[in-house]
């Protein structure tokens, strides 16, 4: 699918050159929808077209029947509206069944995209986001859709119906954080370490309705996938919206996936920023989060020793293809620890089809691994992975709060894919280094 942008190209054209914006106050300024042709500046309450938005089976049902409530009849497009049935797929009980149905009825009724068995994040990065665009998704994760240069952020249900009606969002332009990474990554060190690092750095809350910009020679030697894991993370520190701006690898990318770019944006060399971290990588090692907050972070080395029940290797931030060639790289020739349970989940069928063929997933099943369909089930705690009471779980996902994977007796560290994998060798929290070359 391409997308047209039909914005007044000299406004557009000046405001893509203005040197004093930031990204964010250069999108919202010609995402906006009055006709003033004035400058989005930090703190101004606008109006903004939305070019896609998304909802799935946790935030879906309830705007649906919102839309009911007010007597809206139709989407405002039905090409823009998508659907994702991915929280609990194949559904785990008869309510959750029902809401699939609810969802299903809809989408046939409008028109509109629906997907079942990718985790929503990754199918919108596969089919759909190209940079330049203004994405509102019913799912504080929607932030990891920045890393193809585009600006989304997440919203709640009665929010998403709005936007499902109207096409319209009313933003309060955030200021921005640079976060700039130097240098090459260290052995065992991963775009999970990095976030991690900055989580624990800032806080849960250092970037409170801000937009969070990385960049810096770390960030351009990343992949999408890794990208993404940086940008899924910058809600867990509060932010608006995670951002890497488009380079030659988004390119690379795009041009993989058959998608042209809306918008090239980037910011102006003066632009006004909070706050600018600026970190060494090469001087980071593998990371944890640990219970019960994502801010709570140590070294590995710190830890280690810490027995788990469940090692856990899915959900939007890190289940990528290039994770799983990871895992497969520490699994091959070893095995799970008896007692441990090494669930794997791939965040898409796409990611899923290309583990089979090249034969990652025959290596972590010979391992001992368990290998479910792509969903969210075990990070919520919803199915495929739901921890008991005093279990505790070394998880590759984005959040470790009381509860969040099932009892709230259970406890969840937060880590890289090969610090998890690692982890489920030895039967407790593990340093990666010790597995790889």
């Amino acid at each position: 699918m391409q997308y047209v942008s039909t914005i007044d190209r000299d406004f557009q054209d000046k405001i893509l050159a203005d040197q004093g914006l930031t990204f964010t106050e250069k999108i919202l300024s010609i995402k906006r929808c009055d006709e003033s042709r004035k400058v989005a500046s930090t703190d101004d309450i606008i109006v903004t077209q939305v070019d896609l938005a998304m909802a799935h089976d946790g935030t879906a049902p309830l705007a649906i029947k919102v839309l009911g409530e007010l007597g809206i009849k139709r989407v405002w497009d039905s090409n823009k509206v998508i659907l994702h049935i991915d929280h609990t797929y194949p559904s785990s009980s008869e309510q959750i069944a029902d809401f699939h149905s609810i969802m299903r009825r809809f989408a046939m009724e409008q028109g509109c995209h629906i997907q079942e068995g990718n985790i929503c994040h990754q199918y919108m990065l596969e089919h759909f986001v190209v940079p330049g665009m203004l994405i509102i998704g019913a799912d504080s994760h929607t932030t990891t859709q920045g890393s193809l240069g585009a600006f989304t952020t997440g919203v709640g249900s009665t929010e998403i119906a709005a936007v499902f009606a109207s096409g319209r969002i009313w933003l309060k332009v955030p200021e921005s954080i640079k976060v700039i990474f130097n240098g090459k990554l260290p052995r065992g060190v991963f775009a999970k370490d990095l976030i991690l690092y900055i989580a624990g750095k800032i806080s849960c809350e250092g970037a409170n309705y801000k937009a969070i910009e990385f960049t810096g020679g770390a960030v351009k030697d990343l992949s999408i996938s890794s990208r993404a894991t940086l940008c899924n993370m910058s809600t867990e520190v509060g932010a608006k919206a995670g951002i890497v701006e488009m380079d030659k690898v988004t390119k690379e990318y795009l041009m993989q996936m058959g998608r042209k770019t809306m918008l090239e944006v980037h910011s102006g060399k003066e632009a006004v920023y909070a706050k600018i971290v600026e970190e060494d990588v090469e001087k980071m090692e593998p990371y944890v989060a640990l219970p019960y907050n994502v801010d709570s972070v140590k070294a590995v080395r710190d830890v280690e020793g810490q027995p788990i029940d469940q090692a856990f290797l899915g959900s939007c931030t890190n289940a990528r293809f290039e994770d799983l060639k990871i895992a497969e790289e520490i699994l091959k020739g070893r095995k799970v620890k008896e007692g441990v349970r090494l669930i794997v989940t791939p965040a898409s069928n796409r990611v899923y089809k290309a583990a089979l063929e090249s034969g990652i997933i025959e290596t972590l099943l010979q391992a001992g691994a368990s290998i479910t369909s792509p969903t969210c089930g075990a990070c919520v705690g919803t199915h495929c992975g739901v921890l008991g009471c005093g279990e505790v779980c070394i998880s590759c996902s984005n959040r470790n709060f009381i509860g969040r994977m099932g009892s709230p007796e259970s406890k969840v560290y937060l880590a890289s894919p090969a610090t998890v994998v690692a982890s489920a060798i030895k039967g407790f929290i593990a340093d990666p280094r010790d597995y790889l070359r």
